[in-house]
Parts: C-alpha cells; sequence; structure tokens
C-alpha cells in the first residue's frame, strides 16, 4: 500500500511563538501586517440586487452534532409569473460567516444569468446559509428544508432543479442524497454542481501554516481570528490537504476526523442522489494544462530583521520537498512535505489564495503569483475516483473522458482556468442549454 501524502516540520523550539522574545514577537507582527480572517472573501461595498418576490426563513430540518443549522431563500418569480412555479435552487459556497444573498445575486447576474433563466420561466430560488463554514451536514439540512418549501409553495407540479455553487453543489448533493435515503421525494429532477469540489478543494498547506502562526503571534481580540475559516469544520470537510497548526507533522488527506468520517457520511446516504440528471460546470479546462505555477518556485522571500521568511509553491511529490522556511535570528523553522502533488499548478478554478495571504501580511507579491488552483477540474466534473486516492489524476486530459469516469452525467469545462466561481459565458450557455427543453 502507498504511503500517505504528509508533512513534516521542524523547529528547535516547543512551539514556533514560544521561541520568541516579546521584542520579537512586536517586530514579527509588525512585519506580518493587519489582522483578519484570511482566504474569506471581502463583502463587496456596493450591491445591486432587485427586491426579491418572496423571503423564507429556514431552519434545518434535522440537527447535526448537536447543532440546528439556520439559513434564508430569497424567491424571484420568472418573468410573468404570479406564483411559484419552475423552481431552481441555487444554494451558497463556501466562505466565513453568513450568505449576502444581494452580492449572490450581483455576482451571478452580471452578465444576466439570472435574468436569462427567468425569461425561461424559470423561479430562481437563491439559498444562503447563516454560517457558510459549518458542518456541510448541518447545512444541508437547510438545504433539505428548502426543497421542502419549495414544493409546498409550487403552484402545479413541474419538477425542481436543485444546486449550487462551490461548496453548495456540495450541500445539495447531501441534501438530495439523504432525501432519498429517508424515502423522501424530492421532486427534483436536475442536479447541478457550479465548480463544486467533489473530490476536494485545495488552500496550499504553507499558507494554512502561515495563517496559524500570524495568529498565535498576533491573537483576535473580540472577533475571529486569522485561521477561522481554516480550522472550520467546512474546511476540514473540504479540503483535500488540511492541517490544523503552524507546527503540525503529519498525514495531510486525513489529518481531520471530519472529512474522513463526511465521506463515510456520504457513502451512507448513496454518494449521489440517484434521481436528478447531474450536471457539473468546472471553471478549470478538460485539457489537463493548468496555470504556470513552477513547483517548488518561492513566492514570498521576506527579511524583515529577524524574520525572515520563504514560502514555495507546491512541489510535485518527492520527499521532504521543502514548502517554507522561518527563521527567527537563531530559532528556524522549516516545513516540507513528501508525496504531496503539485496542486497549486493543477488545471482548475483558481482562488487568489497567494495574493489574499500577501495582502494581508502586507508582502508584495508577483501578479503571475497571486492566483493557483482551488477546485481541480477533475474534482468538479466528479472523475471517478476515491476522494483520498484521486490526486495523481490532477492533470488528466477530460477531453473524451468515457461515461463511467465521472458520477456525473454531463458536464462543462471552461476554456480557460477562470477564477473559481466565475460567471463564464461558456459554462452558462451550456447550463441553459440543458434546461431548455426542460
Amino acid at each position: 500500500m502507498a504511503q500517505e501524502p504528509r508533512i513534516d516540520v521542524e523547529t528547535g523550539a516547543d512551539s514556533v511563538s514560544g521561541s520568541l522574545t516579546e521584542e520579537q514577537v512586536e517586530r514579527i507582527v509588525d512585519a506580518l501586517g493587519e489582522q483578519g480572517v484570511w482566504f474569506a472573501t471581502p463583502r463587496p461595498r456596493t450591491v445591486e440586487a432587485p427586491r426579491p418576490d418572496h423571503v423564507w426563513d429556514l431552519v434545518g430540518d434535522q440537527p447535526h452534532e448537536g447543532r440546528t443549522a439556520t439559513g434564508r431563500a430569497a424567491v424571484y418569480l420568472a418573468e410573468r409569473h404570479t406564483a411559484l412555479t419552475r423552481p431552481l435552487i441555487f444554494a451558497d459556497g463556501f466562505d466565513h460567516g453568513p450568505s449576502d444573498l444581494d452580492a449572490l445575486w450581483s455576482r451571478f447576474n452580471g452578465s444576466g444569468f439570472l435574468d436569462q433563466l427567468r425569461a425561461m420561466g424559470i423561479d430562481v430560488i437563491l439559498l444562503g446559509f447563516d454560517e457558510r463554514q459549518t458542518y456541510i451536514q448541518a447545512n444541508a439540512a437547510v438545504a433539505a428544508t428548502c426543497v421542502g418549501r419549495a414544493i409546498q409553495e409550487r403552484q402545479g407540479d413541474l419538477p425542481l432543479v436543485v444546486g449550487g455553487v462551490s461548496l453548495g453543489g456540495m450541500i445539495t448533493r447531501y441534501a438530495l442524497a439523504r432525501l432519498e435515503s429517508e424515502g423522501v421525494d424530492h421532486q427534483t429532477d436536475k442536479y447541478f454542481s457550479y465548480d463544486t469540489p467533489h473530490l476536494g478543494a485545495w488552500i496550499p498547506l504553507a499558507l494554512q501554516q502561515l495563517a496559524y502562526l500570524h495568529e498565535s503571534l498576533l491573537p483576535q481580540s473580540g472577533g475571529p481570528g486569522q485561521a477561522e475559516l481554516i480550522r472550520s469544520p467546512a474546511a476540514q470537510q473540504l479540503l483535500w490537504g488540511w492541517v490544523g497548526s503552524e507546527d503540525y507533522s503529519g498525514p495531510v488527506t486525513t489529518a481531520s476526523r471530519l472529512r474522513t468520517d463526511f465521506l463515510d457520511d456520504l457513502r451512507r446516504v448513496g454518494w449521489f442522489p440517484m434521481r436528478p440528471y447531474k450536471l457539473g460546470l468546472a471553471n478549470g479546462v478538460g485539457n489537463g494544462a493548468g496555470p504556470d505555477l513552477t513547483p517548488g518556485t518561492p513566492v514570498f522571500d521576506l527579511h524583515h530583521d529577524p524574520l525572515q521568511l520563504t514560502a514555495r509553491i507546491q512541489p510535485d511529490g518527492g520527499e521532504l520537498q521543502n514548502i517554507g522556511t522561518i527563521r527567527f535570528g537563531a530559532p528556524v523553522w522549516t516545513s516540507a512535505t513528501s508525496r504531496v502533488p503539485a496542486f497549486d499548478g493543477a488545471p482548475g478554478g483558481t482562488l487568489d489564495s497567494w495574493g489574499r495571504a500577501g495582502d494581508a501580511i502586507g508582502l508584495p507579491i508577483q501578479e503571475r503569483f497571486r492566483s493557483s488552483c482551488f477546485v481541480p477540474s477533475v474534482s468538479a466534473i466528479a472523475l471517478a475516483r476515491d476522494p483520498l486516492q484521486w490526486h495523481a489524476d490532477l492533470y488528466k486530459d477530460l477531453s473524451d473522458l468515457p461515461k463511467d469516469e465521472t458520477f456525473l452525467d454531463a458536464f462543462c469545462c471552461d476554456t480557460g482556468n477562470s477564477a473559481h466561481g466565475d460567471v463564464s459565458k461558456v459554462l452558462v450557455d451550456w447550463f441553459l442549454e440543458q434546461l431548455a427543453g426542460w
């Protein structure tokens, strides 16, 4: 059996922060910049969204881990509709804090996508969650309630279309599968996922560690810390590789029990819903060509006495490949990965993880390094692989993929590796075509 990918940290101190004097901490904090939740999407300053026809306050139909999640849905009726008739539920994705449904509308209707749906006679229901970072199963219970409410409010018997962007596609996938496993008729004949990490997503391990380090040196007062999104239940369930601290050493694929437990739970409810025709949209290309990010290249190289910091693009496999070095005068901290593939340069929907980290800690960064792969194309199209073993196929050409090589019924890849969740004309046109005969 192949050895599991892992990370190893070496430091001469009991803890990274514990080896520093008070003066060193102050100087490093000054070098590392401001407080804030890393990797969370900044809220837009101005948002233009029409007033919805209805707003539903939603409570999950069952608790998870002793907590019942809540959310909200904004209902936009189709042109010439006076009541809900052809419901399409569009769930929000992964981030920190509550969904902003006005921002979600603005983001996906910038090119008229949602208006096109309504012109086709489709009622758009934007589904948001009060804690986007909580357990997938908890927010799936909110999605299940939303499905039930849509069936209850609908006039006639036209079936539903249900899905979402990013983690919203995973939330609705689980919700529909769970309802089927319980014998509940969800009356959905099409499921869709928009750049959803069916096999997992990627945030560079070096940046995860740096977020923890920054937080330990600059504790948050009266609010979330820099690593709050990384340590959240959703991130642990979502990320292919995860670390729980700046000095963690060990396996990265199974570092969190929450991920392995979630995958077991997903298998228990059926893996995917069986009734709906399953559609997948990928912001990455399908020809195996990723961004031009050479494995092992330094992105940050900071020298700010007493701090020296280097962070690298994820190397391609190998043993004990350096991904980061931090030197506080005498104490040295090094981080290395073994058997971890070159995720940063894989084809897929991109996220400006490196750019956000650089901005947060005030480090200059070349434009070409700002964004790297977040949801690999093979993940967004649900390549038929074990989520804990699939990494060897990151650069697979999906152009002529046999039907039994994906868990979906149909998928579409973008013509470029666009930003995760970007409203691409190629993807939108394909999706509208899929719904044209519905």
